[in-house]
């Protein structure tokens, strides 16, 4: 296969990062990398320039470092509680998944974390406390903890509530043209 070597200007997911000296298909480098300003050619003056795009490097790294470790320290601080509706057994009808716990955070700390980034074996399904683990950054991992409580409504105020409907008509749904005739039978 023809490889042409490359310089990165920028992190390319799956290939490299800026500063990286790479080899790629000769077609993925002409279509792709380097029209869009994303790589450019292995000469004399770019391998003066990679200097530059080193320490361009080091910046974003350590940027996303500590903009990884406030998040964590947030995460870390934040308490979450969420209800699940339960049968007269217990048991769960639903589960708190990686998108719901994305969704809180979202709207909770305002920050919006990738649902793939949280480490969840398995939908949670019983009710008590539970750590989650969130991957941030490849050095750093925050830990969530939050609440799952049962939604039950005591069973009185159901009661009361249907007995309350029932008294006050007990007439029975008819038809609309079923009415008519009847109300033309009561008045002659």
């Amino acid at each position: 296969m023809p490889l042409t070597e490359l310089i990165l200007t920028e992190n390319i997911p799956g290939l490299g990062a800026e500063a990286d000296l790479v080899k790629v298909r000769r077609g993925y480098a002409r279509n792709y990398l380097l029209p869009r300003g994303k790589a450019y050619e292995v000469t004399s003056g770019a391998l003066r320039k990679l200097d530059a795009l080193k320490q361009k490097r080091a910046e974003r790294e350590a940027r996303e470092l500590n903009e990884a470790e406030e998040l964590a320290r947030r995460i870390g601080k934040a308490r979450f509680i969420f209800t699940l509706e339960t049968g007269e057994t217990g048991r769960a009808f639903g589960s708190v998944t990686a998108q719901d716990i994305m969704n809180r955070v979202k709207n909770e700390l305002g920050t919006e974390i990738d649902r793939h980034k949280i480490v969840l074996e398995r939908p949670i399904k019983d009710t008590g406390e539970h750590e989650v683990a969130i991957k941030l950054h490849h050095d750093v991992t925050a830990q969530l903890v939050f609440q799952v409580k049962s939604a039950e409504e005591p069973r009185d105020r159901g009661a009361e509530a249907e007995s309350a409907t029932e008294e006050p008509e007990k007439k029975k749904k008819q038809r609309f043209f079923h009415r008519k005739k009847e109300e033309k039978k009561e008045t002659e």
